[in-house]
């Protein structure tokens, strides 16, 4: 049965090469070919809880192309505006990660089809049925056109009312600090809900205080600043009143994806009108199943595992 909330996303898809043994890359013989990307993931988590996802992208007209389209359709992902171009080539990335779970990214996403994306391609018959917009800082350091595109959806929810919740996930090897900060000051006006990590939000600001983030959340009247901290848990400032909830204790074996399925598990429990300490709950449950699973997207849980998680946890604790 198909869900009455509907979230959009846009952005770029690789095939993400996964190596066969952890340490360093240089070491690594063999890698597993996989599909992943920022926006890609926080789709798959959103479906997979039973949301109706509809995911925007370009990609390239190969075989890796047609790997993940193949893949977003397999997962129930909306893919009615994903269209091949030639002459892009698929991006591509390669995992390290190291005995601790911990990792890196290396990318090769150079001449990546979302380049082809357009300001002008983005019409509101894309947007019906939609009851939230996800955008993330990855499709903005891409390319400097992007953040008119960025902008476009923006008015476009504006117009319709409809929420836009907004992850920075900065990546510095695409764009410097400065370039960000720049882009998201324009941006963070328009935003309800903030869902960032607690080192990003230091590297935005300077300072992560709990002073500075209210300061910050009032002069940008963000609804909702949603503080990922990983094995500290997370926290939302909302109303003048902060939440926290401790993470869940796990032996994570790969932590890629992880904020991407808390933010997926943050809106479904927003759309569905979970209390925010509930939310919070929920989005650490669908973070930490994601760090047990090696993978960018394998882990993400469907919404049964996770409820499954939390009755389990709560038994535990009692």
């Amino acid at each position: 049965m198909s869900s009455k909330y509907g979230v959009f996303t846009l952005g770029d898809a690789m095939v993400t090469l996964n190596p066969s043994v952890t340490g360093p890359l240089r070491f690594v013989p063999a890698f597993e070919r996989k599909a992943g990307g920022a926006e890609f993931n926080f789709a798959i988590g959103c479906s997979r809880l039973g949301l109706r996802s509809k995911w925007l992208s370009r990609l390239g007209q190969d075989e890796f192309g047609r790997f993940i389209y193949n893949f977003a359709r397999g997962e129930g992902i909306d893919v009615e505006d994903v269209a091949f171009v030639e002459g892009y080539p698929t991006s591509v990335n390669f995992k390290e990660i190291r005995e601790d779970g911990s990792g890196k990214t290396f990318y090769y996403r150079y001449h990546s089809p979302i380049l082809t994306l357009q300001p002008g391609d983005i019409t509101k018959k894309m947007f019906e049925g939609i009851h939230l917009i996800h955008i993330t800082g990855v499709f903005l350091a891409i390319d400097p056109k992007n953040v008119e595109i960025v902008k476009r959806v923006i008015e476009i929810a504006r117009q319709k009312s409809i929420p836009v919740s907004f992850d920075p996930n900065i990546r510095l090897k695409l764009w410097t600090i400065e370039e960000a900060r720049a882009v998201y000051a324009e941006l963070f006006p328009f935003v309800d809900i903030l869902l960032t990590g607690r080192d990003e939000i230091e590297l935005i600001l300077g300072d992560a205080s709990e002073a500075a983030l209210v300061e910050f959340a009032k002069r940008f009247q963000i609804e909702q600043l949603v503080i990922k901290d990983g094995a500290n848990g997370s926290k939302v400032y909302h109303n003048g009143v902060w939440h926290v909830k401790k993470a869940f204790p796990v032996v994570p074996v790969d932590t890629v994806g992880a904020g991407d399925g808390f933010d997926a598990g943050y809106i479904y429990g927003y759309l569905h009108g979970l209390p925010l300490d509930r939310r919070l709950e929920f989005a650490n449950a669908v973070g930490a199943i994601v760090t047990t699973v090696s993978g960018d997207n394998e882990g993400l849980p469907y919404a049964e595992e996770v409820w499954s998680f939390l009755q389990n946890e709560t038994v535990i604790a009692r």
